[in-house]
């Protein structure tokens, strides 16, 4: 499994939409498999982010807020959504690896 964090500043980002950085991790078994791989963005921007998303094969996404249409976009694309997430992105990520983090966390 391949799980992606959005990131802005060492936190979640607020939006899915103002992420400059993700952090990915490859899982196997519910342990990562590998070091976390650190993606720095262009820019921030939803549809290239929801581009990178499906390019990576990404099956978790976590992130602060989204917007209805790309939270929907991912139902469609069955790939499973965290959202409202408020915290350390190394902190949510142990979280998140460990399958104890919920939609609305604040870590």
């Amino acid at each position: 499994m391949k799980l992606l964090v959005t990131s802005r500043a060492e936190n979640v980002a607020p939006r899915f939409d103002l992420a400059t950085e993700v952090t990915i991790v490859s899982t196997v078994n519910g342990k990562s498999a590998g070091e976390p791989r650190t993606v720095l963005l262009p820019g921030p921007s939803a549809d290239e982010l929801c581009g990178l998303v499906l390019k990576e094969d990404i099956e978790v996404v976590v992130c602060g807020g989204i917007e209805e249409e790309h939270y929907q976009y991912f139902a469609w694309k069955k790939i499973k959504v965290i959202d409202r997430v408020i915290g350390r992105t190394a902190d949510v990520l142990r979280l998140a690896l460990a399958n104890k983090l919920r939609p609305g966390a604040v870590v």
